[in-house]
């Protein structure tokens, strides 16, 4: 007999580990961090344009990587367990995101959709929009983020099924390399009957594209 999800030990391994502090340099040794790299790229950061821009930069790294100080799973600590026998598709669209790639460090921008099939539990719309905040606010690849915003959904509501698609234009291929601009990664990770049953699956796919 298949397990539950609630019953799946393997549910929730692709989840980075929770409450796991990372010994950090300070604030000067960061801003000091900045300096080195523009001086390498050929500037000087003691000239007067430069000068604050290590403040500057690092101040802005604590709002773009905040996700390193939260665990996107605690935004759905609230959920509500009268659904009213609701049992059909819900799809939130269209969820504005920016990432950074960890390869290159630069900037991955996109959109995505998320959905679920409750079974007895509901999330605040809201709460998957942070849970998507929370993930992309990091260092990542974009397959990782759609498996991580997937696979905590599942952890957390339990339900019949869940379904992610992300679409991304990365800047490390269209900035530099081989320079497409435009040209954007889509990826999709699904679970349960979003992902087993045809039916379903194309419903999904039909209210996340719009």
């Amino acid at each position: 007999m298949p397990l539950r999800p609630d019953e799946d030990p393997s549910l929730g391994q692709d989840l980075p580990p929770r409450d796991q502090p990372r010994p950090r340099p300070s604030q000067a040794e960061a801003e000091d961090a900045v300096r080195t790299l523009l001086r390498w790229a050929g500037d000087d950061p003691d000239r007067e344009g430069l000068l604050d821009t290590p403040a500057r930069v690092t101040r802005s790294y604590l709002e773009l990587f905040a996700g390193y100080d939260t665990d996107p799973r605690d935004y759905m600590a609230r959920v509500f367990e009268e659904v009213g026998g609701y049992d059909q598709l819900v799809v939130l669209r269209d969820i504005r995101f920016v990432s950074f790639c960890e390869h290159h460090m630069l900037p991955v921008v996109g959109k995505a959709h998320v959905g679920y099939l409750p079974t007895n539990r509901v999330v605040g719309i809201s709460k998957l929009a942070r849970v998507v905040h929370g993930f992309a606010r990091r260092f990542q690849i974009q397959e990782k983020l759609t498996s991580e915003i997937a696979t905590a959904i599942d952890e957390i509501l339990k339900p019949a099924g869940v379904g992610v698609i992300i679409e991304a234009e990365h800047s490390c291929m269209t900035l530099r390399g081989v320079n497409t601009p435009g040209a954007s990664l889509v990826t999709s990770h699904l679970t349960g009957v979003i992902r087993d049953d045809p039916r379903t699956r194309e419903e999904f796919m039909r209210l996340a594209r719009g």
